[in-house]
């Protein structure tokens, strides 16, 4: 089993894991629904009215 020789630094190991860091979503499109139209990332369901391709797939709850 292979052991590092030397403890590696914390700036190596910062940039070792630089490519971890959350991303925003590139493709930010408008929603199918005509009522809503607010920005939703593609191939995602609208977080506010629930319509993913023109069909409502989630129903929200009405708040009291």
């Amino acid at each position: 089993m292979a052991v590092p020789k030397h403890k590696k630094s914390k700036s190596k190991t910062h940039m070792h894991r630089s490519h971890l860091a959350i991303k925003e979503p590139k493709h930010i499109g408008v929603c199918s629904n005509p009522d809503c139209k607010q920005p939703v990332a593609s191939h995602q369901v609208c977080t506010a009215c629930g319509y993913y391709k023109g069909k409502q797939v989630e129903t929200k709850k009405k708040d009291k």
